[in-house]
């Protein structure tokens, strides 16, 4: 989930950036090309930058700049926890699409089958929105998240809790912005409504479900979901916001939103989650390929993913060196991360920033765009 902060410049969870800087990068190492290309996004002011990239054959880079703490000028340890934000989308959906090759569940089910009379009112109609429309941001439901703009509001509400049928209340104050399945709008209530069907299907909340169906089979250890716990675990850099010029925020301790987004986790564990789902060990081939059944994303939105596509919790985008590959980037809390794996789950990486220069749509364009170029570069480098 991209920081509040960055609501009032519309821009939603998850938000990816320009391409304009992943040009074919110099020849140099991919390890050096890491360690480069972190230097950049720290040169733009974002306080610490880790980054790790995994080639086809398994070996790794690391790379880190700036500093964890802008108090006692840590270093930023390379395997530090961050907030994975709307990265959890994906655990989210590849649980849905595991539960549709069980057949608990249908994708073609109706928000209404699972969660009767809970999308309702203003134009909302729960019997015409499935959960496909939810995982694909095509179901017309608007946001309206609580969230914070200001210095102030951010120390006012950062311990307040939301119940996921309080936040779904809010969206359903509004009217939807087109049809179900005939337009394309981010919905992070969208997948709030996907984890109470996970629950209603399945009897069990969906952070356990996620725990039991993909964080215990990968071993991924270090990826674990803290509920209403204001705090990660140790090591983490401390995350920042920049309101202004002379208005930088620790925002680290704060409560999650929403339920979903209380997910935290490492470079590496990103890294192997994504590189096991697109290799097909969490899901059969064939809601894998649904899965990657994508969508044009809005104008809006084609502007921060120029030809990027939407599937079923994942996004394609373009390679500089050709192809595409696969990804879900979030932000939330004064962090963000971009991600990207291959189309056969061989090559991956993952950059985690620890602060959100998220004040001006320059700033947001800026450090978004040296992260894509990151990403870009460590796929494209490793294909070399």
């Amino acid at each position: 989930m991209i920081s509040t902060v960055r609501k009032r410049l519309a821009v939603a969870l998850g938000v990816a950036a320009l391409l304009t800087a992943c040009a074919e990068p110099a020849d140099l190492s991919a390890e050096e090309q890491l360690r480069q290309d972190t230097e950049v996004i720290h040169a733009l002011g974002v306080s610490g930058v880790q980054a790790r990239m995994i080639d086809s054959d398994g070996r790794q880079a690391v790379a880190s700049s700036g500093t964890a703490d802008l108090n006692t000028g840590r270093a930023v340890a390379p395997d530090g926890y961050f907030r994975m934000a709307s990265t959890s989308k994906t655990l989210v959906a590849t649980v849905v699409l595991q539960l549709a090759a069980e057949a608990t569940l249908s994708l073609d089910d109706t928000v209404d089958h699972w969660l009767p009379r809970v999308v309702q009112s203003n134009g909302n109609d729960g019997n015409r929105i499935t959960i496909r429309h939810l995982l694909q941001h095509t179901s017309g439901i608007r946001d309206d998240l609580p969230g914070y703009t200001t210095p102030e509001e951010y120390y006012q509400q950062r311990y307040d809790v939301h119940s996921p049928e309080r936040l779904v209340a809010r969206a359903m104050a509004h009217a939807p912005g087109f049809p179900p399945g005939e337009g394309w709008e981010y919905s992070n209530t969208g997948y709030i409504l996907l984890d109470m069907i996970i629950q209603q299907a399945t009897g069990r909340p969906a952070h356990q479900e996620i725990e039991d169906r993909i964080v215990r089979p990968l071993g991924l250890d270090e990826t674990l979901w803290m509920g209403t716990t204001p705090t990660l675990p140790a090591p983490h850099a401390r995350a920042y916001e920049f309101f202004g010029p002379g208005s930088v925020v620790d925002v680290t301790d704060q409560i999650p939103v929403a339920r979903n987004l209380s997910w935290v986790t490492t470079t590496l564990d990103e890294n192997d989650f994504f590189r096991a789902l697109l290799a097909g060990r969490l899901l059969p081939r064939q809601q894998l390929a649904e899965m990657k059944q994508t969508v044009p994303v809005s104008a809006e939105f084609q502007q921060m993913w120029p030809d990027g596509r939407y599937g079923l919790g994942l996004v394609q985008r373009p390679l500089s060196c050709g192809g595409t590959y696969w990804s879900h980037e979030g932000g939330y809390g004064g962090y963000i991360t971009l991600n990207g794996v291959t189309d056969n789950g061989e090559r991956s990486a993952v950059v985690s920033m620890s602060e959100a220069r998220g004040d001006t749509l320059e700033h947001i364009l800026d450090q978004e765009n040296a992260a894509s170029a990151l990403i870009d570069h460590a796929l494209c480098t490793g294909a070399r």
